[in-house]
C-alpha cells in the first residue's frame, strides 16, 4: 500500500472555483462557488503532474464557518493505481481527509462549523470528523472550542435560519 501523502496534496486555493468546477458540474450540475473558502485535494501523477480530485467548500458567517459543497471525481479515481485506491479507502476516502484538514485550518477562526447534510455517506464522513446533530434532520455541528448552551442554542437557530447550504 502506498503512503497517501505521496500521491495526495490537499490544500487551500483563493481560485478554488477553477479547480472545484468540473467536479461540482458533474455532482451537483450547478457552479461552483466562487467565494471563499476552496479547498481541493489533488492527486499526484506518476509524471508528476496534479490533477484535481474533490473539493469541499467552506464559507464564514461572523464567527460560523459553513460547509458545503463536497464532491469527488470518481473518474480520477478510476484512473488510480489499486495501491492508491487501497490508500485512499484506508485513509477513510479523500473528502475525509480534505474536511480533517478543513477544520484545522480553520476551526481556530470560528466558533463553529455547521454542515446541512441529507447524504448518508457526506453524514458519516462529518460525523467521523467530530460532528453533531444540532438540529434535526439535517443540520450538524462542530464545535472546535468549549461555548455556554445559550451561545451554542443561538449558533444552532442562525444557521437553521439559513436553510440548505
Amino acid at each position: 500500500m502506498r503512503d497517501i501523502d505521496q500521491f495526495i496534496v490537499i490544500t487551500e486555493i483563493d481560485r478554488g472555483v477553477e479547480f472545484a468546477e468540473p467536479i461540482f458540474q458533474r455532482k451537483y450540475r450547478t457552479h461552483a462557488p466562487d467565494f471563499p473558502y476552496h479547498v481541493v485535494s489533488f492527486w499526484k501523477r506518476g509524471d508528476g503532474s496534479f490533477v484535481p480530485i474533490s473539493y469541499v467548500h467552506f464559507w464564514q458567517r461572523d464567527r460560523m464557518m459553513l460547509i458545503g459543497g463536497a464532491c469527488t471525481d470518481g473518474n480520477v479515481l478510476r484512473r488510480m493505481s489499486d495501491a492508491e485506491r487501497a490508500a485512499i479507502d484506508a485513509a477513510g476516502g479523500v473528502n475525509l481527509l480534505a474536511t480533517r484538514y478543513a477544520l484545522r485550518r480553520y476551526g481556530p477562526l470560528c466558533d463553529v462549523v455547521f454542515g446541512h447534510c441529507g447524504d448518508a455517506r457526506s453524514f458519516g464522513i462529518l460525523m467521523r470528523c467530530g460532528f453533531q446533530p444540532a438540529k434535526a434532520p439535517y443540520l450538524i455541528a462542530y464545535w472546535p472550542r468549549l461555548l455556554d448552551e445559550r451561545r451554542r442554542q443561538a449558533l444552532i437557530a442562525e444557521a437553521d435560519a439559513i436553510g440548505p447550504f
